[in-house]
């Protein structure tokens, strides 16, 4: 117990000194502690099983060109659970700009005690950005600055570290090691990025029993990025007989969310979430709406620990 909580100390303090990022677009996901893939290479593999998880994001609904996000994602666990292996393929849309990508991940995992996993992830692939500024209104319509649309493919690369036990869990990830953009020929710039220009995602939660038939799962999502405050998620689920799960989170200036997931079947899980807009964004928008199923082969309730928690 000693050991695990010196290790968290360690690794959010690393991040805390860590001077602010560049705000950039990253993909906001309301469910990540459902799929955690989506924030963190490290996870990968690490429910043990073979599993595909789609999720779907529709944000500030009726407000035109508000985001919108789906990812598909595939992992699995080899070499007796020592490498996990990871796919997703993304699509985000927010207004006249679409990134679609290509990304693979991989994470090497080491027990550090009886109960205890470190994982160490890196992920790599390619992003394919356009930009329409033809769909842009202006008072000049014939400039050439928006007669004209920007498209191209960008390498992209995460890593992140990722502690586990049955009961407990915490992680740091860096989503986008690569500073790049396209310029207006088109041609990619592709440099390394450095403290002052990088996401940073610390996520923790942990399992506690109130009864025999209901568990207390909290969990909370830092993110930092340069030029907007520190953004904290703060979550907590409530299992019924490992069945059911309902929630709620807060996004610090953003959001009030309810979340809901269902164990369906032992390989079939369900999970929804809407966000209740709490910016000055609220009169124009009618919440977010998030879904999220996952299939997991060749799964049952005995197969491995605390299947549905992490």
């Amino acid at each position: 117990m000693k050991n695990k909580f010196l290790l968290v100390i360690v690794m959010f303090t690393i991040g805390l000194l860590q001077n602010e990022a560049k705000a950039q677009s990253e993909p906001m996901y309301s469910q990540y502690m459902f799929n955690m893939l989506n924030v963190n290479p490290a996870y990968a593999g690490s429910r043990g099983v073979t599993s595909a998880t789609a999720m779907f994001r529709k944000q500030w609904v009726d407000m035109p060109g508000a985001p919108q996000t789906t990812v598909v994602s595939l992992e699995t666990s080899q070499r007796e659970g020592r490498v996990g292996l990871g796919l997703q393929l993304l699509d985000d849309k927010i207004g006249i700009e679409r990134t679609t990508g290509l990304l693979a991940s991989y994470a090497f995992r080491i027990p550090v005690s009886e109960k205890g996993v470190l994982s160490f992830g890196i992920r790599g692939g390619l992003i394919n950005y356009r930009a329409n500024f033809t769909q842009v209104n202006t008072f000049t319509p014939n400039d050439p600055v928006f007669n004209q649309s920007v498209a191209g493919f960008l390498p992209a690369a995460g890593a992140g570290v990722h502690f586990t036990t049955d009961r407990f869990y915490a992680g740091i990830s860096i989503p986008s090691l690569l500073e790049t953009k396209l310029n207006v020929r088109q041609q990619a710039d592709v440099k390394s990025g450095t403290f002052k220009n990088l996401h940073f995602f610390y996520t923790m939660g942990a399992v506690f029993d109130l009864n025999d038939e209901v568990k207390l799962k909290p969990s909370i999502l830092v993110k930092r990025v340069n030029g907007a405050p520190v953004q904290f998620d703060f979550n907590a689920n409530f299992w019924l007989k490992d069945m059911i799960a309902f929630g709620v989170s807060y996004r610090t200036k953003s959001a009030i969310v309810g979340l809901v997931e269902w164990q369906l079947t032992d390989q079939l899980r369900f999970g929804y979430s809407y966000d209740h807009n709490i910016t000055t964004l609220r009169p124009y928008s009618q919440g977010t709406h998030e879904l999220m199923l996952r299939f997991e082969l060749g799964s049952s309730r005995s197969s491995f620990v605390s299947p549905r928690y992490f």
